[in-house]
């Protein structure tokens, strides 16, 4: 059977002999399971080999674009600028194109813009101009990696974050464990309706309630920004007294606890996403009843080695779904 190895060159590297290594590779019975662990391992040695041999002395240019709040997008650049080094010996730098709130035109226009990359890391609203806008980049010859929200009818080449349908039911599951018996409805955050992700976790969440009998109210359209937040929850509030639970898909949560706190309501479960500084201080206070957070700097790594594999530097990897944490004061991690 042919292989991208020779037989002595596996055989040197796991230092078995040509003739076992041979048998492993052509599926001959009568080889331990040790001895074909061995070779896998063997092979995957010169994998790993190959790549750095492929990345020694190459120099990547990273385009981060991203429309989301500052306290992420300060959170996922720092995760990113501490994983670039871990790609030596090839030399990655980063350009991050960062803003909380704009129009779709804004967002096909830096991507019209972007010159000299080796690969886009792309947070966006999943419209027809955006994906079409992605597509002239791929054609251009520059792979492009959705984050946290995807866009799945451009040609990007992979989607690097948590399985959104999946949070928005582990958030309703918690949310109705801690409500329990409580006929309260619930406050559902969105920042934008275009982007898939958050959409994603709604849809989620409503079909792991339904059949609750819960009133759930949603408000979208402040970028989850606090300042655009906070009128938004308020008079959301002040239209269904019964609410007293919320689950935040796109942030602004400092705000959602001040308009609580204005109208001298109660909120007895409040479910968010991500670990940034405002949840972290959030939910040290008690705010907070649960965080749903990814690893950001395991999902920087991941994106870069996907647009780094589809530059030929590296070897295939599979994209999967970013495993959720479900965070507690009492599990809070330390800040790295």
């Amino acid at each position: 059977m042919a292989h991208r190895y020779k037989i002595r060159e596996i055989a040197q590297q796991s230092g078995l002999s040509e003739a076992t290594v041979d048998r492993v590779l052509n599926r001959r019975p009568g080889v331990r399971e040790t001895t074909i662990a061995e070779v896998d391992q063997a092979i995957a040695d010169l994998d790993k080999q190959r790549a750095q041999l492929r990345l020694n002395g190459r120099r990547y240019l990273i385009d981060v674009i991203m429309q989301t709040p500052r306290r992420f997008s300060d959170a996922f650049r720092a995760a990113v600028e501490a994983e670039l080094p871990a790609f030596a010996p090839a030399m990655l730098r980063a350009r991050f194109h960062l803003w909380e709130a704009g129009s779709t035109a804004q967002m096909v226009d830096t991507l019209g813009r972007i010159r000299g990359s080796h690969g886009v890391i792309l947070k966006a609203q999943d419209e027809p101009h955006v994906a079409e806008a992605v597509d002239r980049l791929v054609d251009s010859g520059v792979p492009v990696v959705t984050y946290t929200t995807d866009i799945p009818a451009s040609t990007r080449s992979a989607y690097v974050g948590i399985d959104n349908h999946g949070a928005g039911v582990t958030a309703a599951y918690l949310v109705q464990q801690w409500l329990g018996d409580s006929p309260s409805g619930v406050l559902i955050t969105l920042s934008r309706a275009v982007f898939r992700g958050e959409g994603e976790r709604e849809v989620g969440f409503r079909s792991a309630l339904r059949g609750s009998g819960r009133t759930i109210v949603e408000v979208s359209g402040s970028d989850g920004i606090d300042a655009s937040n906070e009128r938004l929850v308020l008079d959301a509030l002040a239209s269904n007294p019964g609410i007293e639970a919320v689950y935040s898909v796109g942030g602004g949560n400092v705000a959602t606890v001040a308009a609580f706190e204005k109208l001298n309501r109660p909120c007895r479960v409040f479910v968010a996403h991500d670990l940034d500084a405002d949840n972290r201080r959030l939910l040290g206070e008690g705010k907070l009843s649960a965080v749903l957070h990814n690893d950001l700097r395991a999902d920087a790594r991941l994106a870069l080695r996907l647009i780094l594999h589809e530059r030929g530097a590296l070897p295939a990897e599979a994209a999967r779904p970013v495993p959720i944490q479900v965070i507690t004061p009492y599990n809070l991690p330390a800040q790295g």
